[in-house]
């Protein structure tokens, strides 16, 4: 109900999911365990939610069964790749908006690959059959 109000009082509303796979957040989490610089970003609770993934994902998809709506959208941002994530986020975001000289030449396309709808987008794998179908 509130995200109805934000958007048909002309707010432009967008949520994005950063979708990372389970393969690629293993390796992050390899990668912050070994390297000393790195070591700050994984803590214990980071550690331990590697054997909820099954868990976190039902948690995800329900979310998004009663969050992604018509008026408020997820917009999931396919993110094992940092860098193309972001670029895609950000044009997608420019893309979305309203302003004055839009130049989609300068901004670029949005990958189709990496970006798409809640019920659409999923990581090969990642969705359960326990959850509400969307």
């Amino acid at each position: 109900e509130f995200e109805r109000n934000l958007a048909r009082s002309g707010v432009h509303l967008v949520k994005f999911w950063f979708s990372v796979s389970r393969k690629e957040q293993r390796r992050r989490f390899k990668e912050r365990e070994s390297h000393p610089l790195k070591q700050w970003k994984l803590s214990p609770v980071d550690l331990a939610s590697l054997d909820k993934w099954d868990e976190y994902t039902r948690a995800k998809e329900l979310m998004f069964f009663h969050t992604d709506t018509a008026d408020a959208p997820w917009t999931v941002i396919k993110s094992d790749c940092k860098k193309r994530a972001r670029l895609n986020a950000m044009r997608y975001a420019l893309h979305k908006l309203p302003y004055t000289n839009k130049d989609l030449d300068a901004i670029g396309p949005v990958d189709p690959l990496l970006v798409g709808r809640a019920q659409v987008v999923y990581e090969r794998g990642e969705q359960t059959q326990t959850a509400p179908l969307m």
